[in-house]
Parts: C-alpha cells; sequence; structure tokens
C-alpha cells in the first residue's frame, strides 16, 4: 500500500543501513518529527541541495526532537553505486546521520521509493511525531520552507 499524505508512513524496505548498528524502524522513531531525504550519491542535485539540507536540518535540531534518514534509492546506474562505494561517499562527505540503502526490486524501482511514490531524487519526506507522511518534496526545497514546515510539527500537541 503507497503511503499518501496524512496517513500513516509505510514502513521502509531497506536493505543495509550506514551510520546505524542494526535495524531502524518508524517505530523506533516516534515521538519526533522524522525527515528523510531519499539521494541517489551520483545526482547532482542530491549533492549540491538534498544531502547539505539534510545536514543543515540535523545540526539545527536537537536529535530528541527531529531524526534525520537518509535513504540512498538507486533508480538508474545500479552497478556504479554499489554499498561500498556508498560507504566512502558517506565518509567524503561526512555524512553521520543514518542511511539505508533501499531494497532493489524487481522491477528495476526500489522498493520504498515505490511505497512513497517518489518521482525521483532528491525527494525529502517529513513525518510527523505519530509517524504520519505530512510532506513530500521533490527536487529542490528551501531551508526556510522545510524548517518552517519541521517547527509546525513540532508544535503540534505541544500545549
Amino acid at each position: 500500500m503507497r503511503s499518501e499524505i496524512g496517513q500513516q508512513a509505510a514502513e521502509w524496505s531497506v536493505a543495509r543501513w550506514f551510520n546505524h548498528e542494526g535495524d531502524l524502524r518508524l517505530q523506533d522513531l516516534r515521538g519526533r518529527v522524522v525527515v528523510v531525504e531519499a539521494f541517489q550519491m551520483l545526482c547532482p542535485g542530491c549533492v549540491s541541495h538534498g544531502l547539505p539540507l539534510a545536514q543543515r536540518i540535523r545540526e539545527t535540531f536537537s536529535a530528541e526532537d527531529v531524526a534525520v534518514i537518509g535513504l540512498h534509492t538507486v533508480f538508474e546506474h545500479h552497478d556504479a553505486m554499489p554499498p561500498h562505494a556508498l560507504e566512502v561517499f558517506l565518509s567524503e562527505y561526512r555524512i553521520l546521520f543514518p542511511v539505508g540503502v533501499d531494497r532493489p526490486a524487481q522491477g528495476g524501482t526500489p522498493e520504498t521509493m515505490s511505497l512513497y511514490g517518489l518521482r525521483g531524487t532528491p525527494s525529502l519526506l517529513l513525518l510527523d511525531r505519530e509517524g504520519r507522511l505530512r510532506a513530500h518534496h521533490f527536487g529542490v526545497v528551501s531551508d526556510l520552507r522545510v524548517g518552517a514546515e519541521i517547527a509546525s510539527l513540532l508544535g503540534e500537541g505541544v500545549p
């Protein structure tokens, strides 16, 4: 079932995690706003906009309130982006937040990419504290807009 805005987010399908021990599930992140940056390491927009934005979010908001997660979702040039190359990429770009490798599917589109209806990379997803999908951005999105959306989600349910 595909995740839609306002509905409970589907659990991601990750083949391997970097910068995190063991599995990381959405349920583990309940109570925090979750920012998911879907990227490919050979995507120019991801390298110049998406990943730097995710890093700024991680630096700006408390980890107790906002979890930043990367999703390496390879839908093209598969041979050029194996996990060992991603490991080097993450080290070189000093990406310290957890990054999951989207599980490949038989049809070519990775499983989590299909579950969320991602059109490409970079894509940014925002989930509220209850695990509902609240925003889905494709392409470049401004820091100001994402920051305002995160602040709004943080303020929900707070007296």
